[in-house]
């Protein structure tokens, strides 16, 4: 039987799509292949960073206090300790990819924090003028700590190693047992 035109416009359209199809199922595949290193090694750059801005809060502290103090942060004091705390832990978390997430949403508010505070004309220039905005000195470490409270730790972390000793034993893993 010979083929309408009809037909054959259907069959290579058909044809012609499962090519397209097979590229676009190898690049999602491959791209997401590379989700959990991507997240290492963000976790690993940013959780330096952090521990290092936090290193240098707690050796300074008493600059940090009197920075807090003339942008007007309530408690100072405290909370120049607490924020040295929590880059410095909080980066060492990152690194171990320990509690990510909760860390990741810490360390969002803590830049968040930043820029209300220290950067304020660049925030407000969030439309106005986006390179203002990220050029400023949280930009990147809120962006960084974004991707690890959206996305996780990865695979390459103890949160996953955690996750996959907790994971409940199943028949073909343990044996039957009797």
């Amino acid at each position: 039987m010979a083929l309408g035109p009809t037909r054959r416009k259907e069959r290579k359209g058909f044809v012609m799509k499962a090519p397209i199809e097979n590229c676009f199922r190898w690049l999602n595949t491959g791209a997401s292949s590379l989700q959990s290193p991507f997240l290492l090694l963000v976790r690993l750059y940013w959780g330096w960073q952090f521990i290092e801005t936090g290193w240098g809060k707690v050796n300074n502290i008493g600059k940090v206090t009197a920075f807090f103090t003339t942008l007007g942060i309530p408690l100072p004091g405290l909370n120049a300790h607490l924020v040295a705390g929590l880059e410095l832990v909080g980066g060492l978390l990152l690194i171990l990819g320990l509690g990510a997430r909760p860390i990741g949403f810490l360390l969002s508010i803590n830049m968040l924090v930043a820029y209300i505070t220290a950067d304020r004309e660049a925030l407000l220039s969030f439309i106005s003028d986006p390179d203002k905005f990220t050029a400023a000195a949280p930009f990147t470490f809120l962006v960084a700590s974004l991707i690890v409270l959206i996305f996780g730790a990865g695979w390459f972390s103890m949160d996953s190693w955690i996750a996959w000793r907790r994971r409940p034993k199943t028949e073909s893993a343990v044996g039957v047992q009797l």
